[in-house]
């Protein structure tokens, strides 16, 4: 299955290490709005865009060449969101699967096509790279985000755990899909 066209232009490129800063500010701002009444408050409100951003560039710079970091950007240039896929993740074992890793888009362009754009790149690089299936992890409360999912093929394979996040369980479900690869 494919996804539409993205309704706003957005160009999908690899991120650099100077787009830490973009990138952070719209992973923080998204978490914050996208998991209110999903994770405790509190936690959400310290989230850091600065200590975010350094840890991210400290990622980015140790990043292993299999594991790509991807941003959308709109007409002006401005990154609107960014994504990151590699091989999956069972532990400290990387399999033959491959994993989304994130997929956030600034606030204020949610809905415009811009994670379809990222999502379409990922899912292209994924095959490219010769993964067979891709898998995700998605918050079981996040409604809006399975939606997206499962319109653009991925459905819950049946495995859930729990994120823990200041002494709560947040239950997460792994969402899997075929690639063409």
């Amino acid at each position: 299955m494919s996804l539409p066209p993205a309704r706003v232009p957005v160009r999908v490129r690899e991120m650099a290490l100077a787009d830490c800063d973009r990138v952070s500010r719209i992973r923080v701002r998204d978490w914050q709005t996208a998991y209110r009444g999903l994770m405790p408050q509190p936690y959400l409100d310290a989230m850091d865009v600065t200590a975010d951003a350094e840890r991210r560039r400290a990622l980015f710079a140790r990043a292993p060449d299999d594991v790509v970091h991807l941003v959308a950007e709109d007409d002006s240039g401005e990154v609107v969101g960014w994504a990151c896929v590699g091989p999956y993740r069972d532990g400290e074992v990387r399999t033959a699967d491959a994993e989304l890793y994130a997929l956030y888009v600034d606030t204020g362009r949610s809905g415009a096509g811009v994670g379809q754009a990222l999502l379409r790149e990922s899912v292209r690089r994924c095959e490219t790279a010769g993964h067979a299936r891709m898998l995700l992890w998605v918050l079981k409360g996040n409604t809006r985000a399975r939606r997206f999912y499962e319109r653009a093929g991925f459905g819950p394979d049946g495995t859930e755990e729990p994120f823990v996040v200041e002494g709560v369980a947040v239950p997460e479900v792994r969402y899997a899909r075929p690639l063409n690869g």
